[in-house]
């Protein structure tokens, strides 16, 4: 099934894109009318190397077929499908996003299907002579990363005597050397169906290992390279001008530069780390992440996939008992996978409402652990500090739509608010953030590409259009160097907002009149409204229309129809849905990582006026008989309030 878009469209011709490669001066500085989208690039364009689709001797196993051994009481079926891992080819969100990709680029989906969706996508359902927006997969194979995928992986780096011997002939087989900058999915797999990870499987059986598949002891499998697979995104179709620093159309059919430091940096998790203290060999963070692996974590393994003890793999009762990677690829997405679970039948997806509510509290847990804050009084301003504990920049991963924010929140001794420092209001997800500090990446149009697609110059939410970076001030990691982050595109914008080994931020704030304490609390967000209504507002590939029975036909995601909950406003398009889901679900509640609380201004100025004086006392009194006089905020006001407050007044205010 392919969708269709309101009013048509037309594209725009091959010379006429090469045609701006080779005038970019001209084209910024000569008015003329730009061609319509989609661009006309071709699957080439997006090719970055790796095992080509549709190449593999053995098809991809599914989940299910897994899930007879590793058993959904077993490690790690019962943890794995209540991942966005599990989930990344049934997310809404990136559903909605791809449409609009779509619309923008010809044959994109062979791009972003490759990381979504790439048991089907290997097995060649993306490519030639299917389409590319994912109409030839089957509503079995949407399993997002499934368990196959990364146990088929094979090391792009071959060193004899460590990997299995028999990755040297798989990786001669495979064409350019693209996947030796994993990045975009680029993924080399085993194309006879031999399973690899970390343990040795034949360690621990009485007898040794039953043989139930073919394997292979794998370090790869531990190493933070193997999620560089899907954790560095670049767009590929623009390339560093590095006289310039620009990132430039590449001319369209023509393969992308192999070097991924040279295409655009859409995300760079992986390189982040790269550059940080946990990857020069590993922070003691004193059990903060890692769980049975201990105290020291330095790989995304280490923090992502927490050692559980005592773990037997295989519903087989001579399996050992083992410490074992806990499959549960903790991030900071929830709402999401409370609406895949809400849209999509169980019989589908695995989920149930327990193991959803069990991820998203190990997600919680995750978000409070991945910083500190540090309250303190400078030089009569509030000031804020947030320590990055996390083995990346904080926040990280897909920028579109996500942020991180500071709020404070001034009281009068009375109890009152005084005032807001980046208020958000939960029931219309409205966000005032120009009093604040928001951490966030923001990616744009240049004048060139803005020329160049007919889009605006500035901030776009165009994942597949955007080629600039506007603003980068997130928190980077511990052991940060700027050369080394600049190197690996993953500075800050503009450059030098952190120090040389600086892994925190202060932020301070003017302490308003009247005010006795200050709370603050530190939130992330996934889904932003000022995103999920582009989502919504541009998506225009609408479900096709049965001639019959004049009803939306869907695609195999959506199997089992939409719910009659999500479909109101009529969902019409997958930026609709979105919507609806993201309406229904709290609206991408901000989740809380840090809170805390400190004194600000004087206790007894109880009528807020600056001023500790004795009309303090008589509003205190007013206060005390209308029953809001809890002074020691004992949760009860009574007597010794009265003698807690004048022992206070008395004692004076510094």
């Amino acid at each position: 099934m392919r969708f269709i878009r309101r009013g048509g469209t037309s594209v725009v011709g091959l010379a006429a894109w090469i045609a701006g490669v080779g005038g970019v001066a001209i084209i910024a500085a000569t008015a003329f009318d730009p061609p319509p989208l989609p661009l006309q690039t071709t699957r080439v364009d997006f090719f970055s190397g790796g095992t080509a689709a549709g190449s593999l001797n053995v098809s991809m196993a599914s989940p299910a077929s897994c899930a007879l051994c590793h058993s959904p009481t077993n490690a790690p079926s019962n943890l794995w499908p209540a991942t966005m891992m599990a989930q990344a080819s049934r997310d809404p969100i990136f559903w909605a996003a791809f449409s609009i990709a779509q619309q923008d680029a010809e044959y994109i989906g062979d791009f972003c299907l490759r990381c979504h969706a790439p048991a089907p996508w290997a097995d060649g359902y993306v490519a030639e002579p299917y389409p590319t927006d994912g109409s030839a997969i089957f509503n079995t194979e949407l399993n997002g990363v499934s368990c196959i995928v990364c146990h088929r992986m094979v090391d792009p780096d071959y060193t004899p005597g460590v990997d299995p011997p028999s990755d040297a002939g798989i990786l001669a087989g495979i064409a350019g050397s693209g996947h030796n900058w994993p990045h975009n999915a680029n993924m080399v797999l085993d194309p006879d169906d031999v399973r690899r990870g970390p343990l040795n499987l034949n360690a621990g059986w009485a007898g040794g290992w039953p043989g139930f598949h073919f394997f292979a002891q794998s370090p790869f499998h531990s190493d933070s390279r193997m999620c560089a697979t899907c954790h560095d995104v670049s767009t590929p179709t623009y390339t560093l001008d590095v006289a310039t620093g620009a990132y430039v159309p590449n001319a369209l059919n023509a393969p992308p530069p192999v070097n991924k430091y040279h295409q655009f940096p859409e995300q760079r998790t992986f390189s982040e780390w790269t550059v940080s203290l946990f990857a020069a060999g590993g922070v003691n963070l004193g059990g903060r992440f890692g769980g049975a692996r201990g105290p020291v974590v330095s790989s995304c393994q280490d923090c992502h996939m927490p050692g559980r003890a005592g773990t037997r793999n295989c519903s087989n009762s001579g399996a050992p008992l083992r410490t074992v990677p806990a499959h549960e690829f903790n991030g900071s997405n929830s709402w999401v996978l409370r609406a895949v679970n809400g849209l999509i039948p169980q019989v589908h997806t695995a989920l149930t409402q327990n193991s959803v509510n069990a991820s998203v509290s190990r997600n919680a847990q995750l978000m409070r652990d991945a910083s500190d804050m540090e309250l303190s009084i400078v030089e009569d301003d509030l000031n804020v500090r947030i320590i990055n504990f996390s083995g990346h920049k904080l926040p990280t991963g897909y920028t579109e739509g996500r942020r991180m924010w500071i709020n404070v929140r001034y009281f009068a001794a009375n109890g009152s608010l005084l005032a807001e420092r980046g208020a958000y209001n939960a029931a219309t997800a409205e966000f005032h953030g120009d009093d604040t500090k928001v951490y966030e990446a923001v990616h744009g149009l240049d004048a060139t590409a803005a020329a160049l697609t007919g889009e605006p110059e500035g901030h776009a939410f165009r994942l597949a259009l955007v080629n600039t970076i506007l603003k980068d001030n997130r928190i980077p990691p511990m052991g940060f160097n700027n050369a080394m982050a600049e190197a690996v595109q993953a500075g800050s914008v503009p450059p030098g907002l952190y120090a040389d080994g600086q892994y925190w931020d202060d932020t301070r704030y003017e302490i308003p009149i009247g005010a006795a304490r200050a709370t603050v609390t530190v939130y992330h967000q996934t889904t932003t409204k000022e995103y999920i209504e582009f989502l919504r507002d541009q998506d225009q590939r609408m479900f096709p229309i049965d001639p019959q029975t004049q009803e939306r036909i869907f695609p195999d995601l959506l199997l089992d129809g939409i719910p009659a909950q999500f479909d109101s406003p009529r969902a019409d398009t997958f930026g609709q849905l979105a919507y609806n889901l993201w309406n229904f679900y709290g609206k991408s509640a901000p989740v809380l990582m840090d809170t805390g609380t400190i004194i600000v201004g004087c206790r007894t100025d109880w009528n807020a006026d600056g001023v500790s004086d004795v009309s303090d006392i008589f509003a205190f009194l007013v206060s005390w008989f209308a029953g809001q006089g809890d002074f020691d905020q004992s949760g009860t006001t009574n007597v010794s309030d009265i003698f807690l407050f004048l022992s206070a007044w008395f004692a004076g205010c510094d």
